[in-house]
């Protein structure tokens, strides 16, 4: 839980260094060089060493290292999207079709 709240407060410069980290502490307990890395995941040692390093990269080269790693699973977690809807266990209830049009305060109505 700690991680979390840290998570949160963190620049996003501090959060791209952070992840950085994970994924250098990551390919380390895999026992890889930067060089076979980058190489399994189509990217040069340089955008891996920015990657790790913090100083920069392209979603291409994250998405491209996750999935030499096998964790294109983190990718899952970024925005979850919610498997049970209450409103659809009951009887009548509808996929949804489209979003909701945002409804006026009852005040701006009047005038």
């Amino acid at each position: 839980m700690v991680d979390i709240v840290v998570a949160i407060n963190l620049t996003p410069d501090e959060m791209e260094v952070s992840m950085g980290e994970k994924l250098r502490a990551l390919r380390l307990s895999r026992n890889l060089e930067q060089k076979t890395l980058a190489e399994r995941a189509g990217v040069s040692v340089r955008a891996l060493r920015s990657l790790e390093s913090g100083q920069g990269s392209t979603l291409k080269t994250l998405i491209r290292v996750l999935r030499a790693l096998g964790r294109q699973d983190w990718l899952n977690t970024i925005a979850p999207v919610a498997t049970i809807n209450p409103l659809a266990l009951t009887r009548e209830a509808q996929p949804r079709q489209r979003a909701s049009r945002a409804r006026r305060a009852r005040n701006s109505e009047k005038h």
